[in-house]
């Protein structure tokens, strides 16, 4: 993992996301990357806690002093603030259970945090989806109702936005079976049986009184001998936790992990309105970047992935409906791409062997700058170690590349219309020859040269060795920066694309294939900025590829001024919104999702935010071009 891999995650992951990119740089610096081999123990019960540990890969198990699981760790997922903080003990054993990669943070890197944001990670959520599914599989309570704090150890949910948005009333089981306190405990049983349910609200006189599980007919019947024509009342958890509809289903998980119960029931008024279950939030929790991510990674064949990758529009929903950033959101949609391209290429690997020479695939567009949203196709390419020997190693690379890119297309990213894929032999070179390219296209930088470099300096490792890349980005980069000519050359290329305004300041639109006169919130919205944003990157040798990092990059960079990158930032923040809850909105009508807005389709405000949001990326443009024309 480069550092910009490892700076790009914590500035999209809870807490870190809070802090400037100069602080995560400072906190990485005063941190160590620790390697583990499978059983490492991270953190044994009594010890000190004096880091936090951030899981950058692999799996990390939590138990108690018993050998009690409470649940495992993957990556992103972090645990020990609430610890270091306080100067405690450990209350659990922390341990990998896979080959791992941690990130320790010690308390000396933190406090200066704590110091500038006193309440950096007092949103930390205690329990994440996985330990919550972990927990829930293995039960150990011996009765519905009955709190029991499961653990101690905090972790933050990677994407599972569905949670922090829906309400209880958009997952419950809606008019449950129920049973009045004098029903038999056989009845009861037969009920439950017949039903195929693993619960039975307790109601009377319309109230709720009580409810009656599995786990209280395995422990209070079964295991206690009990007769069991008695009524329900005599073994029925009494007065059971609720929550009312209005609740958030995140509320809900957290309820049931503190609570370590299976079964909510949901009352209005102290009447019940449906009842919660594992099976309910394991749905739910199913349609999140976490659970698509991991099932992902399990799928062993491109038909399955395709079916969860077809989930991505509902979670783009979610993500806009908690008004998750655009910047935020582009990084967990694009997750999901990375994820289906490393667990493809694995496939591959499988089926056609070790690979004979080292190899890097590698995404270039919105997956590398990891801005994609609910429309994408693919762009990738592949770099070959210089051992490489085509007679000898050919056959295996293409079918590798085609095993991919038909697997990325079934799964919904379909074939980039340009053939910039490495299933095109230009495409799936040697280092040597990728050397070439880029040195060609900034000697003689021609109209075809531009443009291909533009799409190529988006270029991000996904897989394989990271290596071949680092060097030739850091040689690219350099001999990009003391060329002016081409410098200039980029710059006029990305005077290509124009915000959509008229001579008067009037919003301009182009017809779609559809009869609509709309605004191309791509083409004329979002790339201008993207283009920018890679001009300033060449020209201070920048290598961030995402553009919202390299507009920061810029300034930190003193090749952008600060007023210019704040500017564009939040430009760059409102039109790709905009663009987001447009592709929202037309997922939530049962259409598929484009880039073409409407503007009689937005309210007044809206028109007039776009149109003041895209004079300033022109007068941006503008001075940039007229910069470069005086030399400067």
């Amino acid at each position: 993992m480069t550092q910009s891999d490892l700076q790009d995650l914590l500035l999209t992951t809870a807490p870190f996301d809070q802090l400037s990119l100069d602080e995560v740089q400072q906190l990485i610096a005063g941190s160590t990357i620790l390697d583990l081999e499978t059983g490492s123990v991270i953190l044994e019960v009594g010890d000190h806690v004096t880091s936090v540990v951030f899981l950058l890969e692999g799996q990390i198990e939590v138990s108690s002093a018993t050998g009690k699981v409470f649940g495992r760790l993957s990556r992103a997922e972090t645990f020990g603030f609430k610890a270091t903080r306080g100067k405690a003990r450990a209350s659990y054993r922390a341990a990998a259970v896979a080959p791992s990669k941690i990130l320790r943070i010690p308390k000396p890197a933190l406090d200066a945090i704590w110091a500038a944001h006193p309440d950096f990670d007092a949103k930390v959520p205690a329990f994440g989806p996985e330990r919550f599914m972990k927990a829930l599989d293995d039960p150990a309570t011996p009765g519905e109702g009955q709190a029991q704090s499961t653990s101690s150890f905090q972790s933050t949910p990677s994407g599972g936005m569905d949670l922090m948005t829906m309400t209880v009333r958009d997952l419950m089981t809606t008019k449950p079976i129920t049973v009045p306190p004098d029903t038999t405990i056989l009845d009861a049983a037969k009920q439950m049986r017949s039903r195929n349910i693993s619960c039975l609200p307790i109601v009377d006189g319309g109230a709720l009184v009580g409810i009656l599980t599995d786990g209280d007919l395995r422990d209070r019947v079964l295991a206690e001998g009990a007769a069991i024509d008695q009524p329900v009342k005599n073994v029925m958890t009494p007065k059971p936790i609720t929550l009312p509809p209005d609740a958030l289903a995140f509320d809900a998980l957290v309820t049931m992990m503190h609570k370590n119960i299976s079964h909510l029931p949901i009352t209005d008024k102290d009447e019940l309105s449906g009842i919660v279950t594992h099976t309910n939030l394991v749905r739910a929790q199913s349609r999140s970047a976490v659970y698509m991510i991991g099932e992902i990674h399990r799928l062993s064949d491109a038909r399955s992935m395709a079916e969860v990758v077809s989930q991505i529009p509902t979670l783009l929903v979610s993500l806009v409906d908690a008004g998750t950033s655009a910047h935020k959101t582009g990084h967990i949609i694009t997750s999901i791409a990375d994820a289906a391209t490393i667990r493809l290429l694995r496939l591959a690997e499988d089926k056609l062997g070790p690979p004979p020479v080292p190899y890097l695939w590698l995404a270039c567009g919105s997956q590398g700058r990891q801005e994609q949203t609910g429309v994408s196709d693919q762009d990738n390419c592949l770099f070959l170690d210089d051992a490489y020997d085509a007679e000898a190693h050919g056959a295996y690379f293409e079918a590798l590349a085609k095993d991919v890119c038909d697997g990325l297309d079934r799964c919904g990213y379909v074939y980039c219309p340009g053939d910039m894929m490495a299933t095109n032999p230009k495409w799936r070179q040697p280092l040597h020859v990728w050397r070439g390219y880029f040195q060609s296209w900034i000697q003689t930088p021609q109209p075809m040269a531009q443009m291909l470099a533009s799409v190529m300096f988006d270029l991000r490792p996904i897989y394989g060795q990271t290596g071949l890349f680092e060097n030739v980005q850091t040689e690219t980069l350099e001999m990009a920066r003391k060329n002016s000519i081409f410098t200039a050359h980029m710059v006029m290329n990305s005077m290509k694309h124009t915000p959509p305004l008229g001579l008067f300041g009037q919003l301009t639109t182009t017809k779609t294939d559809d009869g609509r006169h709309a605004v191309d919130m791509k083409h004329s919205g979002v790339v201008p900025i993207v283009d920018i944003a890679r001009v300033y990157a060449l020209s201070a040798g920048i290598t961030a590829v995402n553009t919202h990092r390299r507009l920061e990059a810029g300034r930190e960079a003193s090749v952008l001024s600060q007023d210019g990158a704040r500017s564009l930032l939040a430009a760059f923040e409102f039109i790709a919104m905009t663009r987001l809850r447009h592709q929202a909105e037309q997922i939530r009508s049962g259409n598929k999702p484009d880039n073409f807005l409407v503007p009689v389709e937005i309210s007044p405000l809206e028109r007039t935010q776009l149109k003041d949001t895209f004079a300033v990326v022109k007068t941006i443009q503008q001075s940039l071009a007229n910069a470069r024309q005086m030399g400067g």
